[in-house]
C-alpha cells in the first residue's frame, strides 16, 4: 500500500493502474507524484497511474489484463469503457517454478477430530444421504428425510444429519453418453465421500440412469451403508417412504457409534471456489485462503482447484509449477476443450467477468483468473482430474469444472472433498452439504453488512490490520476447528440442501 496514500495500493512494481481501496474523488492522491484523479473511481476499480496509449498492455499484478482501446490519461478510470482482449499467447515454462516439497513428519502434523472410516478415509461430518437417481425420484427422496423427525435424530447425537439431495437430470441423457457418465460419477463419488456415513439411493424404475445401471457402472455394492429403493417396484411413493425410512432408521444406530478421533491434517481434502468476485478478491481473500493452502499441503492435506473457465489467461502460472510434463500437457488439454466448447455454443470463453464481478471492479477474465489462481497458493501442482473424479490426496490438484459456482462445488465433493472454502466479494450465499463451507469475505464493508453469512474478514488485510500470512494461519486454524466439528456460519444457516448440482452436458432427449 502507498505510505501516506491510504486509498490505493499498487500490487506490482511493474503495474500501470493502482486499486482503489475506497472510493476516489479529484481530492484524492494516487501515487508519491501527487497525481490526483480525474473522475471519481469507485471501490475495488483500477485507475491509470501512467499514460497508457491505444493498444498499450494494461498491467495489473505485474501481468498484462488487457489492452487500451483508447488513449488512458494518468488519473482516469480502466474498466470495461477503455479496455479490450488481446489475442493469448503464453509461455508455459512447464515446471520453471517447481519448489521441493517439504512435508511435515506425521508426529509433527496438525491434527483435528475426524470420522475415520473403514476404508481409511476420514470425515469432517458424518451424515446420512438419500440420493435421487432422477429428478422424478427427487421428492421422494425429500419425503423420505423429512420423515426423520427431529426426536428421532436426537437420539443419536454423532449424526450430522439426514439429507435429501435431488437434480433436474437422470432420464434426458442418453445411455452411453458423457452427460450420463457425469452425472454418474457425482452421484457415485457423493456416495463414497466420507462426510457420509450411508445413503439410500432412490430411483424411479423407468429411469436411463436405473439403479443397476449407476451400480454396476460405477462398482458400488449395496450392504448394511449403502440401500436402494425403487419408486415403482415398491408399489408408489408411500410405500417407498416408508421403506425409505426403515432404511435410514436401520443405519442410524450404527453411523451413530463412530466417534470423532484425533487425526492429521493430512486427512483434509479442500475443495476451492470463489464466486461473486470483486476487485479485492485476488488482493485479499484468494491470496490468504492460498497461504492456508501452503501450510495445508506442508502437513500432508490436500486442495482441490477448480473452474477452468476462471483460470483462463492464467494457466501458465500454474503449468510453471506442474511436477511434470504430463501434468502439465493434461491442463493444457482441458483449457483447449474449453475453447472449442465454448465456440461449439457460439460463446467466448473469455466472455466473463460476469456483471456482478464488473461492478465490483473486475473487467476482463484475464485479471479474474490472476485474482483465482492465487487462491492455490505457491504449492507444487501434482495431477488434474476430470469432472467429479476421485481425487488422490496429497498435494494441490485441479479438477476440470465449470465457472459455475453449484457445479463446480458439486465435481469436488464427488472427487472427495470433505471441507470448502469460499471466497466472495459481492456476497454469495450457499452451503454444500455434506462438507462444510467456510466463507472467507474480501472486504469489510460486505462482511459487516453480510455477518450471518460471512466466516471470516479478509478485508483487514486492505486496512493493514492484518496480513496474508497471518489472515492465512488464521483461515487454516479454523479450517481445522470447522472440521472438528465447529459449524460453518452456512450450516447454522441450514444451507446444503438443494447445491446438489452435476455437471449436465449434451444433448437432452
Amino acid at each position: 500500500m502507498n505510505e501516506g496514500i491510504e486509498k490505493t495500493v499498487k500490487l506490482s512494481p511493474e503495474d500501470n493502474v493502482v486499486v482503489a481501496l475506497s472510493e476516489l474523488t479529484a481530492e484524492n492522491i494516487l501515487d508519491d507524484t501527487g497525481l490526483h484523479p480525474r473522475e471519481t473511481i469507485p471501490s475495488g476499480h483500477k485507475v491509470a497511474i501512467s499514460r497508457i496509449n491505444n493498444g498499450e498492455p494494461i498491467i495489473k499484478y505485474g501481468q498484462i489484463i488487457g489492452l487500451a482501446a483508447k488513449d488512458i490519461l494518468p488519473g482516469m478510470h480502466v474498466h470495461t469503457h477503455n479496455t479490450k482482449m488481446l489475442e493469448l499467447t503464453r509461455d508455459y515454462a512447464i515446471g520453471a517454478d517447481v519448489r521441493p516439497v517439504s512435508i511435515r513428519p506425521e508426529g509433527k502434523q496438525a491434527h483435528f477430530q475426524g470420522f475415520i472410516r473403514s476404508n481409511g478415509q476420514v470425515g469432517t461430518r458424518n451424515y446420512i444421504g438419500i440420493l435421487a437417481t432422477v429428478s422424478c425420484s427427487a421428492s421422494v427422496a425429500h419425503f423420505i428425510a423429512d420423515a426423520i423427525a427431529p426426536e428421532i435424530l436426537a437420539r443419536y447425537p454423532m449424526v450430522d444429519g439426514v439429507v435429501a439431495l435431488g437434480h433436474g437430470s437422470g432420464c434426458c441423457s442418453p445411455e452411453g453418453s458423457e452427460g450420463l457418465e457425469l452425472l454418474q460419477r457425482s452421484l457415485a463419488g457423493y456416495a463414497r465421500n466420507p462426510n457420509f456415513g450411508g445413503i439410500v439411493f432412490v430411483g424411479l424404475g423407468c429411469e436411463v440412469n436405473h439403479l443397476d445401471c449407476l451400480l454396476g457402472n460405477m462398482n458400488l455394492g449395496k450392504g448394511p451403508f449403502l440401500k436402494t429403493v425403487n419408486i415403482q417396484h415398491t408399489g408408489g411413493t408411500t410405500k417407498t417412504v416408508r421403506r425409505g425410512v426403515e432404511a435410514v432408521r436401520d443405519m442410524l444406530p450404527e453411523v451413530s457409534h463412530i466417534e470423532r478421533r484425533p487425526v492429521s491434517a493430512a486427512h483434509i481434502m479442500l475443495g476451492l471456489e470463489c464466486g461473486g468476485s470483486d476487485g479485492y478478491s485476488g488482493i485479499s481473500a484468494n491470496p490468504a485462503l492460498g497461504k492456508a493452502v501452503d501450510i495445508l499441503v506442508q502437513n500432508g492435506g490436500t486442495a482441490i482447484l477448480s473452474e477452468t473457465p476462471e483460470i483462463y489467461g492464467a494457466e501458465h502460472l500454474l503449468t510453471r509449477r506442474a511436477v511434470s510434463r504430463e501434468v502439465a500437457e493434461k491442463l493444457i488439454a482441458r483449457i483447449q476443450w474449453w475453447e472449442k466448447y465454448t465456440q461449439q455454443h457460439h460463446a467466448q470463453i473469455n466472455n466473463n467477468p460476469s456483471p456482478g464481478n464488473k461492478a465490483g471492479g473486475l473487467t476482463t477474465i484475464l485479471e479474474k483468473s490472476l485474482g483465482a489462481v492465487a487462491k492455490a497458493g505457491t504449492s507444487n501442482l501434482v495431477d488434474v482430474y476430470r469432472y467429479a473424479e476421485a481425487v488422490k490426496p496429497g498435494g494441490l490438484v485441479f479438477m476440470d469444472t465449470p465457472g459455475y459456482d453449484v457445479v463446480s462445488i458439486t465435481g469436488m465433493i464427488a472427487g472427495g472433498a470433505n471441507m470448502l472454502c469460499f471466497t466472495t466479494g459481492r456476497g454469495s450465499v450457499c452451503g454444500f452439504k455434506p462438507a462444510p463451507t467456510l466463507k472467507l469475505a474480501t472486504n469489510s464493508e460486505m462482511y459487516e453488512r453480510m455477518r450471518d453469512d460471512m466466516d471470516v474478514n479478509c478485508g483487514l488485510i486492505i486496512e493493514g490490520h492484518s496480513n496474508i500470512e497471518e489472515m492465512g494461519e488464521a483461515i487454516f486454524d479454523l479450517i481445522l476447528q470447522t472440521a472438528s466439528g465447529k459449524k460453518s456460519k452456512s450450516e447454522t444457516l441450514g444451507f446444503g440442501d438443494n447445491e446438489f448440482v452435476p455437471w449436465h452436458m449434451g444433448a437432452i432427449l
